[in-house]
């Protein structure tokens, strides 16, 4: 069973930038379709970005062209880079890992966009 690991939330003010991690053990992780998802208050866990095995990427409308999802196969660890965060993309942020019927969900962090 895939275990998933994110680091990096925190508070930012709008504009700003973050960068999550997310370190995955357990699995070959050049096989796994990577996955950032949030959630926010109220609101059903929405799909923010995926990156493939192959690497291509797909993103939700409200993020592109402001987020990056990358992934290091030697470090097997993903990552999403945030930049000119706004109030909406505060949520709890979770790291999902899916190969075959292996599918791992960190434990979430929490990002908030405020003044």
């Amino acid at each position: 069973q895939v275990q998933l690991v994110e680091s990096g939330g925190g508070l930012v003010q709008p504009g700003g930038s973050l960068r999550l991690s997310c370190a995955v053990s357990g699995g070959l992780f050049s096989l796994y379709e990577m996955g950032w998802y949030r959630q926010a208050p109220g609101n059903p866990r929405e799909l923010v970005a995926s990156i493939a095995r192959n690497r291509v990427t797909n993103y939700a409308d409200s993020v592109k062209g402001r987020f990056t999802i990358s992934r290091d196969n030697a470090k097997n660890t993903v990552y999403l880079q945030m930049n000119s965060l706004k109030p909406e993309d505060t949520a709890v942020y979770y790291c999902n890992a899916h190969f075959l019927n292996d599918d791992g969900w960190g434990q979430g962090t929490q990002v908030t966009v405020s003044s």
